[in-house]
């Protein structure tokens, strides 16, 4: 019975291996992510969606080939906080006169844009009615474009916290689907969601801008509640992601060993310090504001949400300036759905003129985000790594904003725009 079995395997790896088409991808220069240098006269060669070469010359005579005379190519870029079932032009109340599957429409379009955006991974940190589990499993089984998406489901925290339902009174009896109290009600929580397709666990350790009732500097979960939340992810593999505005939850979250801070707004001193210690990341959305503050009132933005964005938008990018100067570790992540999908690569001249080199803020959605994502298939053009490429005009260590136009973006060996 073994030699017919053999036979077939071998037969499909026979068959897999000659439907995968090696491709060759060249342009004037690709920047090497780790090193901060270019290679001039790049080829980078995939069979099927992984990186097998990546060399300087010609492309190899037996390969299909991509040029991009003229550019320039960067790994394709990768953002840790988006909300791709989130529309910044309904705000307030005003989105409440959609039934539920709009938002499940419009992901698809969203997605989209973010990935014509350069951004061929990102991580949905929190979405509702299960839709960003539904969106990666269709952009994975072909049937509709979009970058890979690390999916959170839903965001899981307190009664009556920013993660719960708050712009309702008691008779409507709204309440968060995974709402918890006590560290017992954490953890099955966390089995729930990872239960149905949550990759990611994102709790909400502090307030936040877009609640009500509730306040950016609260603190809202206990660090016992934190360390169980943190304790079932890591069992079960998962990496753990915090909303995290407030001083002594940004401190709570990193002692109970939460692996990504997510805004990081009103972090201390002694923050700062404990990040260092324990390696936790900060992810913090420092352009956003540009168009909450601009734009939101005519969205439908409440005003008490926007009150709490100027609280808090100065002091968030001067602490991230004083962060990164710490030496904590930092990643990419804009908030998209708070503002428009597609414009996340606007955050990279926020970065710059808040500490950052050019550089460094290219690791921060290359490198860096691979790391902190825990996964060694995206962030750098290298062999054994998906063949996700963005080519742009001019030099993106002089001018970080080339980033913000894509000439054309390349997911998987495959040219999508």
């Amino acid at each position: 019975m073994k030699k017919p079995r053999l036979l077939l395997i071998a037969l499909l790896c026979a068959t897999a291996s000659a439907s995968a088409e090696r491709v060759a991808i060249t342009a004037d220069r690709l920047l090497d992510v780790r090193s901060g240098r270019y290679i001039e006269k790049p080829v980078v060669i995939a069979d099927g969606e992984k990186i097998v070469e990546v060399r300087s010359g010609e492309p190899p005579a037996d390969a299909r080939v991509i040029r991009f005379d003229g550019l320039t190519l960067v790994p394709g870029l990768i953002d840790m906080h988006v909300h791709l079932d989130s529309d910044p032009t309904y705000g307030g109340y005003t989105h409440y006169q959609f039934n539920d599957r709009f938002w499940s429409v419009l992901q698809v379009p969203h997605a989209l844009a973010t990935l014509k955006a350069g951004f061929t991974t990102v991580r949905n940190v929190g979405s509702d009615a299960w839709n960003d589990v539904g969106l990666r499993q269709a952009i994975d089984a072909g049937k509709i474009p979009g970058p890979r998406v690390v999916t959170a489901a839903y965001a899981i925290g307190s009664t009556g916290g920013h993660c719960d339902e708050t712009y309702f009174p008691p008779s409507m009896k709204q309440k968060g689907d995974y709402v918890f109290d006590g560290p017992d009600e954490a953890r099955r929580r966390v089995r729930e969601v990872r239960k149905y397709g949550a990759q990611v666990i994102k709790i909400c350790a502090t307030g936040g801008v877009f609640s009500l009732n509730t306040e950016p500097g609260q603190q809202q979960l206990s660090l016992e509640e934190m360390k169980a939340v943190v304790d079932e992810a890591h069992l079960q593999g998962l990496k753990v992601a915090a909303h995290a505005h407030g001083t002594s939850g940004i401190k709570d979250a990193i002692r109970a060993g939460v692996d990504t801070i997510e805004h990081a707004s009103l972090v201390d001193d002694e923050g700062i310090a404990l990040a260092r210690k324990m390696g936790a990341w900060f992810s913090m959305d420092i352009y956003d504001t540009e168009y909450i503050q601009s734009e939101g009132k005519k969205n439908g933005t409440l005003e008490e949400n926007l009150r709490k964005d100027r609280d808090v938008s100065d002091l968030q990018r001067e602490n991230f300036r004083k962060a990164h100067k710490a030496g904590v570790k930092m990643v990419f992540g804009t908030d998209a759905g708070v503002y428009p999908h597609g414009q996340n690569a606007r955050q990279f001249a926020f970065m710059v003129k808040y500490g950052m080199t050019p550089l460094e803020a290219i690791r921060a959605a290359t490198v860096n985000a691979s790391e902190a994502l825990g996964r060694n298939d995206v962030g750098v053009v290298e062999r054994g790594r998906f063949a996700d490429l963005v080519a742009v005009k001019g030099d993106p260590l002089t001018d970080v904003t080339v980033l913000e136009n894509p000439a054309a973006v390349v997911k998987g060996g495959a040219l999508v725009k």
